[in-house]
């Protein structure tokens, strides 16, 4: 009687795929963004990340983005609920959708007062990724609702 041993099974079946990499890069981003992580969320990032701001510029580099979430930080405390996200087969292109639960802490330049708004809004955010790192974010939300919502 012989016995036989399972072969080894290729690298290539255990190494996870370009997709799930990305799905999970973006994972972790909004996990960070919800546990108020910024140095967890640039650390995810490329060093000249894109950052195309919703009805707004684009920004930069790392440095950038983390002044955008300092600011951010100090006029918003959010979280991003009900969060989908899809990645393309190469992983090069993510997407996300998500509900974004704020408040309004500080009046913003340009905004409606803060008191301490609350307010819900759809968001969606588009990703490329190159190298294992976050290289562009775009989000779009409609910021009419989000006015109206916190009495603009």
């Amino acid at each position: 009687m012989t016995s036989r041993t399972p072969a080894a099974r290729p690298a290539s079946d255990t190494a996870p795929s370009p997709q799930s990499s990305t799905h999970d890069l973006v994972t972790r981003y909004y996990a960070a963004f919800n546990a108020a992580d910024p140095a967890g969320m640039l650390e995810l990032l490329s060093d000249d990340v894109q950052h195309d701001i919703n009805q707004g510029g684009t920004e930069l580099g790392k440095d950038a983005f983390g002044a955008f979430l300092a600011h951010m930080d100090t006029h918003y405390r959010e979280q991003a609920r009900d969060l989908t996200v899809m990645a393309s087969v190469d992983g090069l292109r993510a997407a996300a959708e998500f509900v974004i639960h704020g408040e309004y802490l500080h009046t913003d330049t340009g905004l409606p007062p803060a008191r301490g708004q609350t307010y819900r809004l759809p968001v969606g955010a588009f990703f490329e990724v190159h190298g294992g790192k976050i290289a562009r974010v775009t989000n779009y939300y409609n910021l009419q609702d989000w006015t109206r919502q916190v009495g603009g």
